[in-house]
């Protein structure tokens, strides 16, 4: 699958990247490194899913998702109005399910 990208540019003063150099962070390495910062950081600020921040990391979902867990990011960050109606919609989906049983 052939995918249009958009490449940008971000300016790093010359101390800073001498610093990253230094430790080993040289210009491919900087930008595979920022790619996953930004997903991990875009997706923790719910700005994009799981499957395009992955997408933006060059990763599969499963690789990301251990990527989250490196960075202490929750894969599943339900807020608590979120989390009731999961489980109201599990609970509705258990007594249609025991409904077919009986």
């Amino acid at each position: 699958m052939n995918e249009r990208v958009v490449v940008f540019e971000t300016d790093v003063p010359e101390d800073v990247y001498s610093t990253l150099r230094a430790h080993g962070l040289e210009r491919n390495l900087l930008a595979h490194h920022t790619k996953h910062l930004l997903a991990v950081e875009f997706y923790r600020q719910r700005l994009l899913s799981l499957g395009q921040a992955a997408r933006l990391a060059n990763m599969d979902r499963w690789n990301f998702i251990e990527l989250l867990s490196r960075h202490n990011v929750p894969v599943i960050d339900f807020t608590e109005e979120e989390l009731k109606e999961e489980f109201e919609a599990a609970g509705a989906l258990r007594k249609q399910l025991n409904s077919f049983v009986e």
